[in-house]
């Protein structure tokens, strides 16, 4: 990891930035980079990440717009679904008078990690190469397939927020290139090497497997690469680093383990975790379990309540219906039976369903998920989850009862939950 410093930064332990603290910021460090007359490329996050997205895109433009010959904004979706053109707009705070008068040569684009034709490869990681990132737990061949847009600009800039992650550890920085706007192949391949450390061991850690692969893959990218990485919370933004993916993204991570990891004296029985309305599906929702997990006792509970959800996932649900929500070793011990699925998928359904056992055909999970959303019980216990009424559910009722071993989380699936070391 370089240990280089951020062009550019401010953060705290308490409290948040205001407007003017960040466009000073912003201003001071794309000021340091070489942008004249130069095509850059925007990569941001889509509805389902917390950040000022409006203020960032207003701020940006405003001066990278003077100097630049073009600057347009990519959102890095992963495998979630395009958005559409008003959501598109809605993500940056515009309507489409505003988008056409003000803005009339930014182009707000979605990635498509599905179409071959918007792909390019840039390189392959070899096998003996990746045994060694990945601490000897895989060893292929890794395509770095990248959407092709990254070779059609001078510079390319990540902003997005840096949040504990499941799958590398803290999210943000090259992440936004691998698996956000890249293809299947390294897509699938990360998550799965992320579902082998397993979520709870791999959350909140900034030294990960799949972290190594990610700035690896990032060093295949023939153009100059930065990022604004702010560290945002339910009061605003704590913290925002300008500098390499690399180094803006270290000292984020530093700052979103002090803000974002909630310690606790001894692990809970009980876990209700109500997701917020950004989470629309059990794909992203799934964030209401990755993020209590570590701090739920062996044999506890974690309710995910959520009525507005009504779908597994948009893009993965015939899939996941397939096979359902089952832990690690269960995959592991009958590899030839799922290996041609898509290894993402896998590492979703092990994610949710948290650590575990399976041992003579019998599966022991950790904990016991349960689902109290706009899912059917039907469909629930065909995806090997639990489930209760939301109807029957007062998410008020679960409040102030930490001494009992019950935590309620208003709103969760950003904020990491973590027991004390005794």
């Amino acid at each position: 990891m370089s240990s280089v410093s951020p062009v550019a930064g401010q953060g705290s332990a308490q409290g948040v930035l205001s407007q003017a603290q960040i466009e000073a910021i912003i201003e001071q460090g794309l000021g340091a980079l070489p942008l004249d007359n130069q095509r850059v490329l925007v990569l941001i996050p889509d509805a389902t990440r917390s950040m000022p997205m409006p203020l960032f895109f207003r701020l940006v433009t405003k001066h990278l717009l003077p100097r630049a010959r073009a600057v347009n904004f990519l959102v890095a979706l992963g495998t979630h679904a395009p958005m559409s053109d008003d959501a598109l707009l809605a993500l940056v705070g515009l309507t489409r008078e505003q988008k056409a008068s003000q803005y009339p040569n930014v182009r707000l684009l979605n990635h498509a990690w599905d179409d071959p034709d918007a792909l390019t490869l840039l390189g392959t990681i070899p096998a003996d190469e990746i045994e060694q990132l990945a601490g000897g737990r895989l060893r292929q061949d890794v395509p770095v397939r990248l959407n092709r847009l990254v070779l059609e600009y001078d510079h390319l800039l990540v902003c997005g927020p840096v949040f504990p992650h499941e799958v590398v550890g803290f999210s943000g920085g090259n992440k936004y290139f691998f698996p956000g706007i890249a293809g299947s192949d390294i897509i699938n391949f990360t998550h799965w090497l992320g579902a082998l450390l397993t979520s709870y061991d791999v959350i909140g850690t900034k030294d990960t497997a799949v972290r190594r692969v990610i700035d690896r893959a990032a060093s295949f990218i023939p153009r100059p690469r930065h990022a604004l990485c702010p560290v945002v919370t339910h009061e605003g933004t704590a913290g925002l680093y300008v500098g390499t993916p690399e180094a803006a993204w270290a000292a984020a991570a530093d700052l979103s383990a002090q803000r974002h990891i909630l310690w606790r004296d001894r692990p809970y029985q009980q876990v209700l975790s109500v997701l917020p309305a950004m989470y629309d599906e059990m794909w992203v929702g799934a964030k209401g379990m990755y993020k209590t997990d570590p701090a739920i006792a062996d044999g506890g509970e974690v309710i995910i309540y959520a009525p507005h959800v009504r779908h597994v996932s948009h893009v993965h649900g015939k899939i996941l219906q397939q096979v359902g929500y089952h832990v690690r070793d269960y995959f592991v011990a009958q590899w030839d039976k799922f290996k041609h699925l898509s290894w993402g998928v896998l590492a979703h359904s092990t994610h949710l369903k948290g650590k575990g056992s399976y041992v003579n055909g019998v599966e022991r999970p950790r904990i016991n998920v349960t689902l109290a959303t706009g899912i059917s019980e039907g469909e629930c216990r065909a995806l090997n989850l639990g489930y209760r009424d939301p109807a029957g559910i007062e998410p008020a009722s679960f409040a102030g009862r930490e001494s009992e071993g019950v935590l309620y989380v208003p709103k969760a699936g950003e904020y990491l939950y973590r027991v004390k070391a005794t």
